[in-house]
């Protein structure tokens, strides 16, 4: 018996097999959890491409978390699959790499920070939000982040999206504490993501990494990650929430 067995998992933000998502919903199902996974656009075909390496191949649910429709119909459409909702991972984010990351921090238009942080942290809520009708107590809700407390190297306005993030997810706990929904976040290190290589100048995070993370530190393995999220919608964490879990190789707790 796996510790989400009989759990009904939303896994939002899959793309690749490279993506923390797929691998959450690789161990999920590992675990026992009946699992539906979510994007939109273009790339719902290489979703569903990569989803066929699952067993069994998981749900895909067309979600653009800034399009009111696709929310407003989530519920219904995850009700289509099981009739209540046991956790929900938020692996959702993006900033216009031509002109918000890479060091253009300084010039960058407000309308591209508006896109950011509705995309990265506002889009949190918006989620929960659409489906928390089918929320069962003892839920949780698990996001994934890169540090946000500090200021990276080339990640400019993501870092300012994340540090929002952050913060939204313990004014979620707080508000959502009474209808026993828990919400946490992962910090991993840097990954090999889709996302991490639309980060101009993201390759210096990979020697950051190899020269102080106290465990070392993979960036082609997301297991670890993937692992953290899962025990944090299980049972086994009953009562935490408003917390951000470090799956960094330690790096977090380091000086120069």
């Amino acid at each position: 018996m796996g510790i989400l067995n009989g759990k009904n998992i939303l896994v939002a933000g899959v793309t690749m097999n490279t993506s923390i998502g797929y691998r959450v919903a690789e161990i999920a199902q590992a675990e026992g959890a009946t699992v539906v996974v979510s994007n939109f656009g273009r790339a719902m075909s290489l979703t569903s491409r990569v989803l066929k390496r699952l067993d069994p191949e998981p749900p895909l649910l067309e979600l653009d978390v800034t399009d009111p429709e696709h929310l407003a119909t989530l519920s219904d459409r995850l009700g289509e699959h099981f009739d209540h909702l046991d956790g929900v991972v938020h692996s959702i984010a993006f900033a216009n790499p031509e002109t918000a990351l890479g060091g253009k921090f300084l010039s960058t238009p407000f309308s591209d920070v508006s896109t950011s942080v509705q995309v990265s942290a506002y889009s949190l809520v918006s989620l929960v939000m659409a489906v928390k009708p089918l929320l069962a107590p003892n839920s949780s809700v698990v996001g994934l982040t890169f540090d946000g407390r500090v200021a990276w190297p080339a990640y400019d306005w993501m870092g300012v999206s994340k540090a929002a993030l952050e913060s939204t997810s313990r004014y979620l706990a707080r508000y959502l504490g009474p209808d026993g929904v828990r919400c946490n976040l992962v910090s991993a290190g840097p990954l090999d993501t889709i996302a991490k290589k639309a980060i101009p100048g993201a390759e210096t995070f990979n020697s950051i990494w190899a020269d102080r993370a106290p465990l070392g530190w993979d960036p082609t393995d997301s297991e670890p990650t993937a692992r953290a999220v899962v025990a944090l919608l299980s049972d086994w964490f009953s009562a935490t929430t408003g917390e951000m879990i470090h799956v960094d190789g330690g790096l977090h707790s380091t000086g120069a």
